[in-house]
């Protein structure tokens, strides 16, 4: 089985255990998905949807970021972890999108890659449920531990791991896939206690089956 054809199986079997592939993060507006996902870092999207809920009500729009202090929008993200830093970076990020992008998230990795703490995990995910471009590969932890070992990618560098899928995922199926991902690394191939025993992905798995290799 080429590495094209595993991943075609995987994906498969993944949309049949997953048909909703949905992002985690709550949001409505675009501005708040970059800001739930710059908070993720370090941190389980379950306590950011928590902590966003309250974030979100105390600073409704875009403006009332850019106007508030870095102290006032830390106090309500304290419990996300690196609170200060995340703080300065979403209060930057409402003043660059107001001044650069008429308060509308940019639409290419570029300018994503421009904006304070994002880097091209966050840039993937924007640009996939935002903007639903095709080939936007969110390279997270699940990925690259799950990917490895599905025998679909090799090493830990989120960029080259990146890359690697970007050649055996279909452009049209990568956001979705990803989101699957995610799930199935919470619910079942979870990094301290995998459930081996009611795995669906199991035959691909070279860890369940060295001989797949």
């Amino acid at each position: 089985m080429t590495k094209k054809e595993r991943m075609q199986a995987v994906t498969e079997r993944l949309k049949q255990v997953y048909p909703e592939a949905v992002c985690a993060l709550h949001y409505t507006h675009d501005y708040e998905l970059l800001f739930a996902t710059r908070l993720s870092a370090q941190c389980t999207d379950a306590r950011v949807n928590i902590v966003t809920e309250k974030l979100f009500s105390d600073f409704p729009t875009l403006e009332s970021f850019a106007e508030a202090s870095e102290e006032e929008i830390a106090e309500d993200i304290r419990s996300c972890g690196l609170f200060r830093t995340k703080a300065r970076d979403l209060h930057a990020c409402a003043m660059v999108l107001l001044a650069e992008y008429g308060g509308r998230v940019p639409d290419t990795m570029e300018e994503l890659l421009r904006l304070p703490g994002v880097g091209r995990k966050t840039a993937n995910l924007l640009l996939g449920d935002i903007y639903k471009v095709p080939g936007s590969v969110v390279c997270d932890t699940h990925c690259i531990r799950i990917c490895g070992k599905l025998g679909l990618s090799h090493g830990k560098e989120p960029e080259k791991v990146e890359q690697q899928l970007r050649k055996i995922l279909p452009p049209e199926k990568s956001n979705d896939f990803c989101h699957r991902l995610v799930l199935f690394g919470r619910e079942i191939c979870t990094a301290r206690s995998p459930k081996c025993g009611q795995c669906p992905l199991s035959p691909f798995c070279l860890e369940a089956n060295p001989e797949a290799k």
